[in-house]
């Protein structure tokens, strides 16, 4: 993590075992470089994109590492299919749409999608003589002598295709998939994946209501492995689904991610509608330096605090007394069996409830 993070204490879902068995579908298919290149194009193939600050309206799908490969690396990619020789294959998901989403592979895909188009990172896209063999240098796709550019879009890429049958309500075992394909460099973070696999309205509205002033305040830098956003999903996924939790935490809120990908379960005004209130509530009612028991926001005490308070602003509307609200908040912080549920095995199922019962007692009268 970089130093100018903040810190947030948590369980490593990484870590968590998901006990679930899946039906997967999954098949081999060889495509020509040329075939891929225009299914790309035309986005049939989806590598997903993610800016750690894009725009709210960007059409912008999913996790995607940026692009890393090396000049060289790039180069001796296209100049390996040039030569004939074997390239490693690709994993692709196969969606509901119909449309492909990249696994494993995107550094091949974006570099051959950029050597036909003929730009790379801005700059134009040519062998470079001290990376490739002498009749390829400085050369584009469109200046390759006819033999060699048909030898090149006829190439072979083998593609692995998967589709999960089951469970049908979320895209867990694809997840995994995903998690353990992408092993190379910094490892993938649960909701980076996460952005990747459930794409859509909410993943969006996560980015944007990450914005909003008073959770900045709160929070402090923005995070670049998407902490912050899955803090905030997590707790709309204890506000309306607490009933549906069972660990592991990853596999509930990949849940609660599927079930509302286009807020098919709350709209997105009401869940922005009580995100803001409770969050600027927290600010004027208890501090910045909230939902921290030392220095780093303590995920347990975050979400519990936020649900308790969220079903007291519910059921009487805004706060009027902040001297009671931080008076409570206090209090709750000092109570030993409170302190174990977010100290402790503090995904349990037991242990979230109780947390979560605690907080909306300790909230309910707060005038």
């Amino acid at each position: 993590m970089s130093p100018n993070e903040p810190q947030v204490e948590d369980i490593d879902e990484s870590l968590e075992v998901t006990p679930y068995r899946y039906t997967i579908t999954s098949y081999g298919a060889d495509y020509p470089v040329d075939g891929l290149v225009k299914r790309l194009d035309s986005g049939d193939i989806v590598i997903p994109s993610f800016d750690p600050e894009p725009e709210i309206d960007e059409p912008i799908e999913g996790f995607q590492r940026q692009f890393i490969w090396t000049k060289p690396q790039c180069d001796r990619f296209i100049e390996s299919l040039l030569l004939g020789l074997p390239v490693p294959g690709i994993f692709l998901v196969r969606q509901q749409n119909g449309k492909f989403l990249v696994l494993d592979g995107q550094q091949r895909l974006r570099t051959l999608q950029d050597f036909y188009k003929g730009v790379l990172r801005g700059k134009v896209f040519t062998l470079h003589k001290d990376n490739v063999q002498s009749q390829f240098a400085d050369l584009s796709y469109e200046q390759l002598p006819t033999d060699d550019r048909r030898r090149l879009d006829d190439s072979i890429i083998h593609a692995t295709i998967v589709r999960q049958d089951e469970p049908s309500d979320d895209l867990s075992s694809v997840y995994l998939v995903f998690e353990r394909l992408n092993t190379g460099g910094t490892a993938l973070q649960p909701q980076e994946v996460r952005v990747a696999l459930y794409s859509g309205g909410l993943t969006r509205f996560l980015r944007h209501i990450n914005e909003f002033k008073d959770w900045r305040t709160i929070y402090g830098t923005k995070s670049k492995r998407l902490k912050d956003q899955e803090l905030i999903l997590r707790f709309f996924a204890f506000l309306y689904w607490l009933d549906k939790y069972a660990r592991p935490m990853k596999d509930f809120l990949n849940r609660y991610a599927a079930a509302n990908r286009d807020f098919q379960l709350q709209h997105k005004d009401e869940i922005e509608g009580i995100f803001k209130k409770t969050v600027t509530t927290t600010v004027s009612g208890i501090g910045q330096k909230a939902f921290r028991l030392k220095t780093a926001i303590n995920a347990a005490v975050f979400d519990s605090v936020m649900v308790g308070l969220a079903r007291r602003l519910q059921s009487k509307g805004n706060v009027t007394n902040t001297a009671e609200l931080q008076q409570a908040y206090e209090l709750l912080l000092k109570n030993d069996a409170y302190l174990a549920t977010v100290t402790r095995a503090t995904a349990d199922e037991e242990s979230v409830k109780k947390r979560i019962q605690m907080a909306t007692e300790a909230f309910a009268d707060v005038g």
